[in-house]
Order: structure tokens, then C-alpha cells, then sequence
């Protein structure tokens, strides 16, 4: 009999939402909340009503009974380091996301509301591979500054579920495997899949790794902290240049790719010149890795909005062929990702996990 699952992914001004029958999507809606709404609101958990209400709207509208599904799953927030996976939503976890000591973002409203519906009518409530997944090996923890450690901050739902697709894909079972995933979005997050545990990742947050469409990546420190003291930025301007006016947006003025595949294709050699230096240094971070996994590499996991780009695909498999075979998934379907999580739970594929 196949299974109804309702996957609820918050934003900051939308909150969508999805019905799939057992892997098949039936229906799916973007909920837009406007700025002023929002803004009523003094904490993200303060909007849990005024988005759950807006949801059971949406559904009544479309038709659908809550009664009609077998489980509710929600994005997972900023919740304490954890384990990859289906994790059941408890009261421990709904207590931290409202104390929100890892900071407020409204993907922390997933598991409460996912929760409150889920109880409503007698079915679980999952979240799956939430931001905070940190598996981790204790050696890529450490920096050259004992006040500074790594952390696991990149798409851990993205690129779990494309590592599973890509098993599948490989007749074998992901914890069988050793993969190096690449998603390539806003932010370019590459991680050491080693037996199903991500070892090792770049922070694809706080400028580590390679610069994306509009994020600067790992630069020299010296010139960054004389910048820093020159009087001439404040520190919001340096977080900009890091997050959000980094990275190709910095040199191009744009973060489209399309935007960028089009000037190329008109002959701008700074373009495209631009985007192979963002090419080089992902295909440097997969290299790295390759070394972290001592050469033992299945595969190269290719995923993310900038995947469906063949001259980016081109650029970085031209420096990578030697270490493993290249799969690519293009795109990034984060409510897909949770309801087959949920699925594979209700399957008996996967035992839940406790936050």
C-alpha cells in the first residue's frame, strides 16, 4: 500500500510544502510570506501558528485530509551536531530549536510543525540530514590555531540523498562506498563520504573551501586581517565579501550562470576565465579529499543548480578523471530528499534515530 508523507520545508519568507505517494510527487506549493508578516514576529519560533495555520489552509485548499497521511516530515534546523539521517522528532529537539542557542533560521520551525500535525492524527514526524550533520573525523577538526576548530556546516540533505542515488546508481550499498560529493549552488559544500559518514567537509559558511557564485572561499589570511584593521570596512562589509558579494559575484557581477554561460558564449574571455578559476579550485577540494580517502575513491558525486552547466562539468572532470569516475545529479529537490527519508523509515529501509 503506498504511503503519504507531507514534507515541510520553512524559509525565510515561503514555506513549502509537498505530498508525495511513496517516491511519487503529488503535489507541491510554495507558501509566500510577505516581509511585513514576517516582521511581526520577534522570534522565528513566535511564527509556529502563523505558518502551521497558513499550511492547514493550503492543504484544505488543495484537498488534502491530514487524516490521509502515513507521516509528516520537516527540514531539520540548526539543532545540535548530530549524525546523518532519519531522526524522529521529540520534545528534547523541539526545546532546543526554540531556545535556538546555534541561532534563529526558519528551517528550526520544520520539526515543530512537522510535530504538532503529526500528533494531531496518531503518525510519526521525521526530520532528515538537517544543516547540523557533523560525522567528522577529529584530525580534519583541527586548524593551525587551537582557538579555532572546523565545523560541519554544508547541504547535508542534498548531499546525502544524491550519495544514495548514487549507490543505488552503483549497485551498492552507500555504506559500502567511498564517495566525494560536490554541490554546487550558491555555496559549493565538498564532502569525504567514507562508508556512509561524512569525515570531512568544507564549511561552505565561513569562507573554507572554494569560492561559489557568491562566496569568496578560503583566501590568504595576511591581506584579509589588514583589510580587516585598515578602518576602511566595517565588519559587515568583510562578512559580505565573504558571504553574499564573494566569489563570481565579486568579479562578474553576477552570481546567474546562465547570465555567465551567455556572456562566454558571446566571447568574454574574462568570464569565462573567472569561471574556470571557480572550476580549479573545486576540482583542488575534490583532490584533497581524494587524499583524505587515501585514493580509494568509488566515485565523484556531482550535484546542485550549477551541475546542469556542461562547461562547469567539462572544466572540473578535465582535472579529476584521474581519480574516480564522475556521476551528476543535477539539481537540488530538498523536499524529494525528506520524503524518501521518511519512506525509507516507514519501509523498514532505515531505523529512526533519537535527537
Amino acid at each position: 500500500m503506498l504511503k503519504r508523507i507531507l514534507a515541510i520545508n520553512p524559509g525565510s519568507t515561503s514555506t513549502k510544502i509537498a505530498i508525495f505517494e511513496d517516491e511519487k510527487l503529488i503535489n507541491k506549493t510554495n507558501i509566500k510570506h510577505s516581509t511585513e508578516e514576517i516582521n511581526t514576529f520577534k522570534t522565528v519560533f513566535d511564527q509556529f501558528n502563523f505558518r502551521k495555520n497558513a499550511l492547514l489552509e493550503e492543504l484544505d485548499k488543495i484537498g488534502v485530509d491530514i487524516h490521509s497521511l502515513d507521516a509528516v516530515v520537516g527540514r531539520g534546523g540548526m539543532l545540535k551536531p548530530i549524525e546523518g539521517g532519519t531522526y524522529n522528532v521529540n520534545q528534547t529537539m523541539i526545546d532546543y530549536v526554540k531556545a535556538a542557542p546555534r541561532g534563529e533560521h526558519a528551517s528550526n520551525l520544520g520539526c515543530v510543525i512537522a510535530k504538532t500535525i503529526a500528533d494531531e492524527v496518531g503518525i510519526p514526524s521525521f526530520i532528515v540530514d538537517p544543516v547540523a550533520v557533523d560525522e567528522m573525523n577529529d584530525i580534519a577538526r583541527f586548524t593551525g590555531m587551537p582557538e579555532i576548530r572546523r565545523q560541519s556546516l554544508f547541504h547535508a540533505l542534498n548531499q546525502k540523498a544524491v550519495a544514495l542515488k548514487a549507490a543505488k546508481d552503483l549497485g551498492k550499498d552507500y555504506h559500502d562506498l567511498n564517495l566525494i560529493v560536490a554541490h554546487l549552488g550558491g555555496g559549493v559544500s565538498v564532502g569525504a563520504h567514507e562508508k556512509g559518514r561524512v569525515i570531512d567537509v568544507n564549511n561552505a559558511l565561513d569562507g573554507d573551501g572554494p569560492m561559489s557564485p557568491e562566496r569568496s572561499g578560503a583566501v590568504p589570511l595576511g591581506p584579509l586581517y589588514k583589510m580587516a584593521f585598515s578602518g576602511e570596512y566595517t565588519l559587515e562589509e568583510i562578512k559580505k565579501k565573504n558571504y553574499g558579494k564573494g566569489g563570481l559575484v565579486a568579479y562578474l557581477g553576477t552570481n546567474d550562470g546562465f547570465e555567465i554561460e551567455k556572456r562566454i558564449n558571446s566571447g568574454d574571455q574574462e568570464a569565462k576565465f573567472i569561471l574556470e578559476v571557480m572550476c580549479y579550485q573545486i576540482a583542488k577540494e575534490i583532490g584533497s579529499l581524494a587524499v583524505v580517502l587515501k585514493g580509494n575513491v568509488d566515485a565523484i558525486v556531482i550535484t546542485g543548480g550549477l551541475a546542469y552547466d556542461k562547461m562547469i562539468i567539462n572544466f572540473i572532470d578535465e582535472r579529476t578523471s584521474f581519480i574516480s569516475r564522475m556521476l551528476v545529479y543535477p539539481g537540488e529537490d530538498e523536499m524529494e530528499s525528506l520524503a524518501l527519508g521518511a519512506l525509507r523509515v516507514l519501509n523498514g529501509d532505515e531505523t529512526p534515530k533519537e535527537y
